[in-house]
């Protein structure tokens, strides 16, 4: 649908972005890899490690951000998650759609806080949608992303590899423990989804060497930690250019996610929406800053499922009339 989607759109500062630009990076992935191209890149950048074959190692990171301790053994991100039943198979739903609020998500989690420790397994607490598991003995699992296995028959994506089978019985019996719990069944009397499972990814040892940083800040459109951004750095809420601009930012990273949400979910009426949104949030006021000197260089990184595409603005790269403004690059 990607050539019929770019029709709809009206939006001429990214389409100069994208045309006049210089394509500075082009990825393939693996429709496979148990980590989506935007999960890798942003792993990659903070020296999270990820090779496609298990998770970036994000646990430890995200820890540090909530403060939590986190030197010895190997830790893993543990979320809470609702698996839709198919006809012969059990999906994974997208987290962001959960809408687990603090109260339900602590009441879950007593519950089979001592589940874990029987099993000498200590279990943590981030946020609602963010618990730590340090589970040494799982430490070969591969493990996937959660973005990774979304809508997607669990079986692949599940962990991998030795005492795959112990994880499992684990997964099964807090499974158990949630069936019918009274703040499950308030849920759905509430018209939400059931949290009916936990999606284990993420694992760090304390062996692991520490996180490299390319950027000297962040900025995002929420106050909301994302385990695969350096949780070092200085994060901050921006909820426009403008107000991104003002900062002076040198050598910043904002990370845009409002379009994973529907694209997840396929709904891309409510995705050609929010990107139209973005024309004159973001887009256009970005394009005006690196003419008029405010900003030395843009790049724009891009991805779908399978590939990623870097594309860098410079004043000078704007200069280049002959070539033509075009969203072509968003379908890589």
């Amino acid at each position: 649908m990607a050539r019929d989607l770019m029709r709809e759109l009206k939006t001429p500062a990214l389409a100069t972005l994208l045309g006049r630009g210089d394509l500075t990076e082009h990825l393939a992935f693996d429709g496979f890899a148990r980590s989506l191209p935007h999960e890798t890149w942003l792993a990659r950048q903070f020296g999270l490690g990820s090779t496609g074959d298990t998770s970036p190692a994000a646990a430890h990171n995200a820890m540090t951000a909530y403060g939590l301790p986190s030197a010895d053994g190997t830790w893993f991100i543990l979320q809470p998650v609702h698996l839709h039943i198919a006809r012969d198979h059990l999906v994974l739903t997208d987290t962001q759609q959960l809408q687990l609020a603090e109260e339900d998500a602590r009441s879950l989690f007593e519950v089979i806080q001592p589940l874990f420790a029987e099993t000498g397994q200590t279990l943590l607490y981030g946020d609602a949608q963010t618990w730590f598991l340090r589970a040494d003995e799982l430490s070969a699992l591969q493990t996937s992303t959660p973005g990774a296995a979304c809508g997607h028959n669990i079986d692949i994506w599940m962990p991998k590899g030795e005492k795959a089978r112990d994880w499992r019985r684990l997964q099964n019996e807090v499974q158990m423990h949630w069936h019918a719990h009274p703040t499950n069944e308030a849920r759905e009397m509430r018209g939400l989804k059931p949290v009916n499972s936990v999606w284990l990814w993420g694992a760090t040892s304390s062996g692991n060497a520490a996180p490299a940083q390319k950027f000297e800040e962040t900025f995002s459109l929420s106050t909301g930690r994302n385990p695969l951004i350096g949780a070092e750095l200085r994060q901050r809420a921006v909820s426009s250019a403008a107000e991104l601009l003002a900062t002076h930012p040198q050598r910043g990273l904002l990370t845009l996610e409002s379009l994973i949400a529907p694209a997840m979910a396929g709904d891309w009426s409510e995705w050609l929406m929010r990107l139209q949104a973005m024309e004159g949030i973001w887009f256009a006021p970005l394009l005006e800053a690196l003419k008029n000197g405010q900003l030395d260089q843009l790049s724009l990184t891009l991805s779908n499922n399978t590939a990623l595409s870097t594309i860098t603005s410079s004043k000078s790269s704007l200069r280049k009339f002959w070539r033509k403004a075009s969203l072509t690059r968003l379908a890589p």
